[in-house]
């Protein structure tokens, strides 16, 4: 009988042993070994308290790993307050001292010039990348600054929004993605307060719901993406940052001081998509120029 049992238990072991690939070889003789012993004294329940330790080690191993890893989001421990930690690619989020978002005052009246605006091609695709709701352009577009041209790459949106204008808040911000050949950013920024419908945001928002990382086609005409900008393009101008890891500065800001309007359920149906406030807090101007 106890030769039975034996072969019984050298199954099963060697069944779990399988299953564990990733195991030495000392780990299941030396776990054959103790079976054995054990089985000869009848402590087969301190077997069964061995085999659950090891499963608990390699579990906890493998959380541990997966938590070096962890993407950064808006909340918890990998909120914006714990980006600078969760990669040391992003340690501008911590460390920088031009960030963005900001509450945006003024600290100079001066006449800054009218932006070189020149959005003709349109958008190809809408896409939920997990932080946000983007819309890709089709190459060509260009915004000009100092005569160097910066290609619109994309825009997407903030609910709430990021940054502030002289305190106030708004329920949601769009961002206008611009990069020159070399990596030079700019960024034009577009507040929406509550009022009527918003005949770009419905096309996009027919879409929805959008599969995460999965791009849909979308014929934006130029002139929809032209109505996500206002009438009146008078602007803020500072230098910041990224809103979003790896958090780089020297990107060049423009708010806009007239905000658009977006109806309730429009609003409501971005905030739904995102599925999170994916709005990081302001960060302290530090002395900054904002001029006006």
């Amino acid at each position: 009988m106890l030769f039975f049992i034996i072969i019984s238990l050298f199954d099963t072991i060697k069944l779990i042993t399988l299953k564990r690939k990733k195991m030495k070889k000392f780990t299941t003789y030396s776990t054959l070994a103790i079976a054995a012993l054990f089985l000869a004294t009848g402590c087969t329940q301190t077997i069964n308290n061995s085999v659950k330790h090891e499963s608990t080690q390699e579990s906890t191993h493998e959380a541990a790993h997966e938590t070096h890893h962890k993407h950064w989001g808006y909340s918890a421990e990998v909120g914006p307050s714990h980006w600078g930690e969760l990669n040391e690619k992003f340690h501008m989020c911590s460390e920088g001292q031009q960030q963005s978002p900001i509450d945006v005052v003024a600290t100079s009246d001066i006449e800054l010039p009218k932006l070189n605006i020149n959005y003709k091609k349109g958008a190809k695709g809408v896409i939920n990348n997990g932080h946000t709701v983007q819309v890709n352009i089709v190459d060509g577009d260009t915004l000009t600054l100092g005569g160097e041209a910066y290609t619109l790459k994309q825009f997407h949106f903030h609910t709430p929004s990021e940054n502030h204008i002289n305190g106030k808040a708004y329920p949601l911000e769009a961002h206008f993605v611009h990069a020159t050949a070399d990596g030079k950013l700019a960024v034009i920024s577009v507040m929406f307060q509550e009022g009527t419908e918003n005949p770009a945001l419905h096309r996009i928002i027919k879409l929805f719901p959008l599969g995460l990382n999965q791009e849909k086609s979308i014929k934006l005409p130029s002139e929809y993406v032209n109505n996500i900008l206002p009438v009146d393009t008078s602007y803020y101008k500072f230098m910041g940052s990224l809103t979003t890891p790896p958090c780089s500065e020297q990107v060049k800001w423009f708010v806009m001081k007239q905000p658009l309007t977006a109806s309730v359920d429009q609003i409501a149906a971005m905030h739904k998509e995102i599925g999170k406030n994916n709005n990081r807090p302001i960060q302290a101007s530090n002395g900054r120029k904002i001029e006006d």
